[in-house]
C-alpha cells in the first residue's frame, strides 16, 4: 500500500568534462515513455530513510549510495493525479565506479541513462525544477564543501578539478589563477604519483586531505 508522497532521486557525476545526470525512461502512466529522475511511492509503513535506498536500487540498480536530502516540493500541479508531495535527495558519485552497474530491477523504469545537465531531454513532472535546484545547491556550496570531490576520482589532476569548477559555475576560469588559489587553501595533497595510459603528458596526481580541508573550511 502507498502513501501520498514519493521519493525522487537526483543522481549526479562528472564525466568529459560536464556534470551528469541519471535519468530513467518511465515505463507506466503518466508520463509513459518519458525521462524523468529516479523516483516512486513510499509504502505506507516504510521508513523515509529504507525507502530512499529501496527505490534508488529499484530505479537503477545502485546500492549502498548516500544521499542527502534536498527539499520538499508540493505544487498543486506538479502531478496529474492531484497535490502528491514529493521528498527530493540528492547524490555525487564517482561515475567510472558506478558506471557499468546501472540497470534498473523494476518494471517501472525501461533503462537508467547519463545525460550531461546541459543536455537535458524534457522530464516528466517538475523534475526540470528539482534538477535544476540541485545543480545551484552545487553552484553555491563550491567554496564550503566537500561534496564536489566526490564526483572525482580518489587521485585527480589539478586540470580534471578545474573543470569541475567550470562545469558547476558555468563558466571558463583562468589556469594559472585557478591554481594559485587551490595551492594557498593548502588541502590538496601532492602525491608522487603521475597519470597512466594518457597520450599527452601525464599530470600530477592530487588528493583531498580531509582533515585540512574541514580545517580551512571550518
Amino acid at each position: 500500500m502507498h502513501s501520498q508522497f514519493t521519493i525522487d532521486c537526483v543522481i549526479l557525476s562528472f564525466d568529459n568534462g560536464k556534470l551528469q545526470v541519471l535519468l530513467t525512461e518511465r515505463n507506466e502512466y503518466p508520463y509513459k515513455d518519458w525521462w524523468s529522475i529516479p523516483g516512486y511511492f513510499v509504502d505506507k509503513y516504510e521508513e523515509m530513510e529504507d525507502a530512499v535506498y529501496r527505490i534508488c536500487h529499484e530505479m537503477t540498480g545502485l546500492k549502498n549510495i548516500y544521499m542527502d536530502q534536498l527539499a520538499a516540493f508540493a505544487g498543486v500541479k506538479r502531478h496529474p493525479e492531484g497535490r502528491i508531495l514529493t521528498v527530493a535527495y540528492l547524490a555525487f558519485v564517482q561515475f567510472d565506479s558506478i558506471k557499468n552497474k546501472i540497470k534498473p530491477v523494476s518494471t517501472y523504469m525501461k533503462q537508467a541513462k547519463w545525460f550531461a545537465a546541459d543536455e537535458l531531454p524534457d522530464l516528466a513532472f517538475d523534475h526540470l525544477e528539482i534538477v535544476t535546484k540541485s545543480l545551484d545547491r552545487l553552484k553555491n556550496t563550491i567554496s564550503y564543501s566537500a561534496s564536489l570531490y566526490e564526483l572525482l576520482p580518489e587521485k585527480f589532476t589539478l586540470t580534471q578539478l578545474q573543470q569541475l569548477h567550470e562545469a558547476i559555475l558555468g563558466k571558463t576560469l583562468d589556469k594559472r589563477n585557478f591554481r594559485k588559489k587551490i595551492n594557498t587553501l593548502g588541502y590538496l595533497k601532492p602525491l608522487d604519483e603521475y597519470q597512466k595510459g594518457v597520450s599527452y603528458r601525464a599530470a600530477k596526481l592530487y588528493k583531498l586531505d580531509k582533515r585540512k580541508f574541514q580545517k580551512v573550511i571550518g
